[in-house]
């Protein structure tokens, strides 16, 4: 029996397999960070029923972009777009999360409102580029956010998540790896603050804390999740204590009790696989024993070693991101061990079908589904 294809719970749902879409920024919104009808036949290709997908990294501030063409909720008037989204993937049986995030300083005054600064914990230099209309650009120089700021990020991502409740979505992921704004608070090589939340463990994880029990008060415990990348360095992130600072977070995360826990494997860097980092399941085997809820793992899998993390208790659920670009109906390839089509990088950002609507699918006569 296929671990892979076996049932799971998560928080109130259950589902028909493990086989979960990533959270994938692909920069197909419209104008005004608005999902269109492209947006929602993508999300549609990639639903099965009874599938777990989760969208896209989506804006919570007009000043929380570090991508062109990214989505946002942080307007009332981007609802409409994300419903058509949340609509086709329940017409076909599936449930998706919505993930929230704010770039913090990964992000070029080309994308910020009146082109201003980015914003971040400190003034700390770093190389992490932006993707603006022009392409990949070197980052502005962020400013360092004001305590009084912070109260304003929380209320701006209880908001987003207000808004994806009537947007229809299933429930909230929170962005804290990759480099963005929650993770450069929770890691000291971006945090240099000495206020209530700069300093100690306590102190650097209190912002991520404060939003998910802001996101807890509307949705409740068990449709909140969290995303971690305990061992990532995208972004030019650091940590002097990364074991006690992501056991730390994890067992509060535990304490409140979300649905999930994501973690982002350590042989991925950004969006490259590294060969010469550790192919262990570090992350998810360490967290596990912290964190006592489903745990998705991500990270370059393939069916194989999916069926493998599975079996050997450390994750519950697979997040695949480049083989589910190539291919919208991945579960059925993967229980039938059927080919994969190829990806191509070049297409992953662009403004239109092609690389994104236009993979095509396994012929639907040649397997059952």
């Amino acid at each position: 029996m296929s671990k892979l294809f076996s049932k799971v719970a998560v928080g109130p749902y259950e589902f028909a397999h493990r086989v979960v879409l990533a959270p994938l920024t692909r920069v197909r919104a419209e104008t005004g960070a608005r999902p269109g009808p492209l947006m929602a036949e993508y999300y549609a290709q990639r639903t099965s029923p009874g599938a777990l997908l989760i969208a896209e990294a989506t804006i919570v501030a007009p000043d929380g972009n570090g991508y062109f063409g990214a989505p946002g909720l942080y307007d009332d008037g981007q609802i409409a777009g994300w419903k058509a989204v949340t609509d086709a993937v329940h017409a076909k049986g599936g449930k998706i999360f919505l993930q929230l995030y704010h770039a913090g300083r990964q992000s070029n005054a080309l994308l910020q409102p009146d082109g201003g600064r980015p914003v971040g914990p400190s003034e700390v230099p770093h190389e992490a580029p932006a993707y603006t209309e022009a392409g990949w650009v070197p980052n502005t120089p962020n400013r360092a956010l004001e305590a009084a700021e912070i109260v304003g990020i929380v209320e701006s991502f209880r908001a987003a998540a207000e808004r994806g409740m009537e947007a229809g979505f299933d429930g909230v992921e929170l962005h804290a790896a990759n480099g963005y704004l929650l993770d450069q608070f929770l890691q000291d090589g971006s945090n240099k603050r000495t206020d209530e939340y700069g300093g100690s463990i306590a102190n650097r994880a209190r912002l991520l804390l404060d939003i998910a029990r802001a996101v807890v008060s509307m949705w409740g415990a068990t449709r909140i999740a969290v995303r971690l990348g305990p061992s990532g360095s995208w972004g030019e992130m650091s940590d002097s204590h990364p074991e006690a600072l992501f056991t730390y977070v994890a067992s509060e995360l535990d304490k409140l009790g979300i649905a999930y826990l994501h973690l982002i494997e350590p042989r991925i860097r950004g969006v490259v696989e590294d060969e010469t980092r550790d192919q262990n399941p570090v992350a998810a085997k360490l967290l596990r024993t912290h964190f006592h809820g489903p745990i998705i793992a991500a990270g370059g899998f393939n069916g194989e070693s999916a069926e493998a993390i599975l079996r050997s208790g450390d994750a519950d659920l697979i997040a695949f991101g480049r083989h589910f670009i190539a291919n919208p109906d991945l579960p059925k390839r993967l229980r039938h061990n059927l080919p994969l089509n190829e990806y191509d990088r070049e297409t992953f950002f662009g403004r239109t079908a092609v690389g994104y609507t236009d993979y095509p699918f396994y012929d639907e006569e040649s397997v059952a589904a």
